[in-house]
């Protein structure tokens, strides 16, 4: 059955699509704010009718609503009780408008919150998905800053910017048509100015989003050089370039901190212009409604309640720009998330799993390139038969792990076949695939936990005996047992606790604990001593479990006694057959057999030359 790949399972395309889910919480947080807006708008108003009453003494200007529960208030006047009870209703409303925003921001903290954490599941689930290629020219520093800081900015803007777009547009909305009910002519003052902070923000918006996306870059390149730096600290340390990384890491943090200092300057500059627009707007209102005052064409509540709503539009739609101005930034930020979410995903196999598999590997005429580029596979054809022992050799770059991983889809084939048990494996599911070949790549990674915790990576219901029993194949349980906390005892990032020898066989017996009914060993045992590399070898394979072995090594030492030998070059196969049949006629696995030989006689006259003195 085809395959597919995988791209739709985290298929974002907006913000909207994000917040899928959390919407019913981010209408309730709208609410909230748009009749706590409502209310608060209201306050000016009662407060305009009891400043005109009070000031001129006459309930012509009065509030029929206010008027009747004045009337029922009992205070020693008229007016005086017409006061009292429009304070009491504006701090009333000003209360409940508070506890309004407080729902509002509880309601957009979950919904926010929770955006957040669906988003970094779903980038981590999809990069643990990709392709292997993907990771070829991506540097793990700006993947995490990209599920880190770069949802950081998306969650802060659907936590403040999302409302705050909603508050704005509504006071705009509302209170304009409130303020032409009351003066058209001072309205209109009102808002001269405002076309010009409107085009202002949209030409910074498209500036600003450009000096984000430089300083977001320049913050990813420094974060991936801090990961780098830390991930090999011993290696810095040993060559004594503690120095030189710090010039390398002071020059990319100088260039984040430029990149970030520009933008920020632009902003001040921008903010700057704008509120002194702002506050002259302000001026120009007070001034106009204080002029239509002494004309006698506006009252005094009225002067207040214009300049208080004027005061609060102008500053929203002022806030209405820095939303525009953080959407810059959020667009920036949702685009390299959705480059990763974009990420060419593992295909999904839809067909049922398969029983174990007997661990026949085929590979017929088979033919691979990275990203288009020279063949790293030419024409493979080999057979390896169930629980047979195959040794893979030949110089570096000959194709020896570009084969491994040919076998577990981690790249696909240009053309060809590889089957399993005869069946094709691009025909099963390739979580399945992979369970069924336990693999130690040639760079072995353990993960900074304990010793059972890395064991179980292997099987996760694996028992203690059984890991016990892994161990021991590996030459490993003794060590163990003389770590302080044995099997718990935490081993470091990357295992950096243990020797690479310790390195290599807690990898492989990781991999033995699966019982998987085919082994890969890709040269993980180049950190160990003959002697016990031997020990290894013979203790793979046992009356109850004896796996097709592959075993990619450098050291011929390694593959002598194994069923076959395959020997590549410029990625294709030139010689198969056992040691003596090889060794036995001139050819590249003589010429790498007289290399070594050579090379271990060396040695061999270089130590007896040492210990005579």
């Amino acid at each position: 059955m085809a395959t597919t790949p995988n791209n739709n399972k985290h298929s974002y395309h907006s913000l909207w699509t994000i917040t899928r889910g959390h919407r019913t919480l981010y209408a309730l947080a709208t609410l909230c704010s748009t009749l706590a807006i409502v209310g608060l708008m209201a306050v000016p108003v009662i407060a305009m009718f009891a400043i005109d009453v009070v000031e001129n003494q006459d309930f012509g200007y009065s509030n029929k609503f206010l008027l009747q529960l004045a009337n029922h208030f009992g205070a020693a006047t008229p007016f005086t009780s017409y006061l009292l009870v429009s304070a009491i209703i504006g701090v009333i409303i000003t209360i409940i408008a508070s506890v309004l925003q407080f729902c509002r921001g509880r309601f957009s903290a979950v919904a926010s919150e929770g955006f957040a954490r669906k988003l970094r599941e779903a980038l981590y689930d999809h990069t643990n998905h990709a392709q292997a290629k993907f990771f070829d020219h991506e540097e793990v520093g700006d993947l995490v800053q990209r599920c880190t800081s770069d949802v950081e900015t998306l969650r802060q803007f659907m936590h403040n910017d999302v409302d705050a777009l909603a508050r704005a547009l509504l006071l705009v909305f509302v209170m304009v048509p409130i303020l032409l009910w009351r003066h058209a002519t001072l309205t209109l003052y009102s808002v001269m100015l405002l076309p010009i902070i409107v085009a202002g923000g949209i030409f910074f918006f498209r500036f600003v989003a450009k000096l984000f996306k430089d300083a977001d870059e320049a913050e990813g390149t420094l974060t991936a050089v801090l990961q780098e730096n830390l991930t090999g600290i011993r290696v810095v340390q040993a060559f004594a370039r503690e120095d030189f990384e710090y010039q390398r890491f002071d020059r990319e943090n100088k260039n984040f901190r430029d990149k970030y200092i520009r933008m920020t300057n632009y902003e001040s500059w921008y903010w700057g212009i704008s509120d002194f627009v702002c506050a002259v707007q302000i001026g120009i209102v007070t001034i106009g409604s204080g002029y239509l005052l002494s004309l006698g064409q506006l009252t005094t509540g009225e002067l207040f309640v214009f300049i208080t709503l004027s005061s609060i539009v102008v500053w929203r739609i002022r806030q209405l720009i820095d939303v525009v101005e953080h959407a810059g930034k959020t667009l920036v930020s949702l685009g390299r998330v959705k480059y990763l979410l974009n990420a060419e995903q593992e295909p999904v196999q839809q067909q049922p799993k398969e029983p174990r598999t007997q661990g026949q590997i085929v590979f017929a005429n088979v033919s691979l390139a990275y990203n288009d580029t020279a063949e790293h596979l030419k024409s493979i054809d080999l057979t390896i038969e169930p629980g047979e022992k195959i040794g893979i050799v030949g110089p570096p770059g000959s194709g020896k792990s570009t084969l491994i991983r040919a076998l577990l889809r981690f790249y696909p084939i240009k053309c060809g076949s590889i089957s399993l048990d005869g069946k094709d494996i691009h025909a099963f599911d390739v979580d399945w695939l992979r369970q069924q070949i336990a693999c130690v790549l040639q760079e072995p990674f353990l993960f900074s936990r304990t010793v059972r915790e890395n064991l179980l990576l292997g099987k996760r219901d694996a028992s203690d005996e059984e890991l016990v029993d892994a161990t021991r194949k590996a030459l490993m349980h003794e060590t163990i047992k003389g770590f302080p906390n044995g099997y718990h005892t935490r081993i470091g990032e990357r295992g950096v606790n243990l020797s690479g020898g310790q390195r290599q066989r807690l990898a492989l017996a990781r991999a033995l604990v699966s019982k998987a009914p085919a082994l890969i060993l890709d040269d993980v045992l180049s950190g160990v001593d003959t002697h016990t590399e031997n020990q290894i070898l013979a203790n793979l394979a046992t009356k109850e479990h004896q796996p097709t072995t592959i075993i990619v090594a450098h050291r011929l030492t390694t593959i002598r006694n194994v069923d076959r030998i395959v020997v590549m070059e410029h990625g294709q196969i030139v010689q198969v057959g056992t040691h003596n049949q090889l060794f036995s006629v001139p050819g590249p696995y003589r010429e790498l057999c007289d290399i070594q030989g050579l090379l271990d006689e060396t040695i061999q006259y270089e130590t007896e030359l040492a210990a005579n003195g």
